[in-house]
């Protein structure tokens, strides 16, 4: 996911000894109902997830992480940081920003773009946690997409990992959709019917779907880190 879309596990890890261990474990008896997912919860760590203050530059670093590798996408973020003294930059600043500059630190026109369109709605409409936060899903989805370079995988993952929303399900994820195939032995050949099924057995996860993919994609992925593949977006 890249930074933004990126969540390390082991920041997410609640450790022994740590006053809010059991407050992460919560979720674990009721995705434990379900078998298989039990064994993959049994095989890792309990998670936690956390809220991020500044949403307008988190959905910044989303877009700059968006088909690149985490190494490149951290890069980048950097030296967009740079641009601004080391530290977040205003919404103001990013607009200010000649997009000469911008495209400098390596991104692409279209990036620049969308990146100047998240900080110009966050003028105009606002999107801090306190605003989203009385929102539900549903609405955080259709209050974001409207911005150009923005899909609903972007806000589903800005639910989970900024807005630590607990019941997003990420059924167009292709790490998901690949892990569920396997898993659960789905038929990935019609697409929508396998999607149908995902949402099927996710039901029975909620409310706490997006631990159950924290865990999908660290099963799939095998790595200290949980990636999510990003697939194609309807950009409106």
């Amino acid at each position: 996911m890249g930074r933004g879309l990126k969540e390390k596990v082991i920041s997410g890890r609640c450790v022994f000894g740590d006053t809010d261990y059991l407050s992460c474990m919560h979720y674990i008896p009721h995705l434990s109902k379900d078998r298989k997912l039990k064994k993959l919860i049994e095989a890792g760590m309990p998670h936690q997830l956390k809220k991020r203050k500044n949403i307008c530059t988190y959905l910044c670093a989303s877009i700059m992480s968006q088909q690149l590798s985490t190494k490149v996408a951290d890069v980048i973020y950097k030296r967009f940081i740079a641009l601004y003294g080391g530290k977040e930059p205003a919404p103001q600043q990013i607009l200010d920003t000649p997009s000469e500059t911008l495209r400098g630190i390596g991104l692409s026109n279209a990036k620049v773009s969308y990146v100047k369109n998240v900080a110009q709605f966050e003028i105009e409409f606002g999107m801090d946690a306190k605003k989203l936060a009385k929102m539900s899903n549903e609405e955080v989805i259709e209050y974001l997409v409207v911005i150009k370079g923005v899909g609903r995988w972007t806000v589903e993952m800005l639910l989970m990992f900024a807005l630590g929303r607990e019941d997003v399900f990420a059924v167009d994820d292709l790490g998901i959709q690949n892990a569920m195939v396997e898993l659960y032995k789905l038929d990935s050949g019609d697409k929508k019917q396998l999607k149908a099924d995902m949402l099927r057995l996710s039901k029975k996860w909620s409310p706490y779907r997006t631990y159950a993919c924290v865990h999908l994609w660290r099963w799939k992925d095998n790595a200290p880190v949980v990636k999510a593949k990003r697939p194609k977006e309807k950009i409106k």
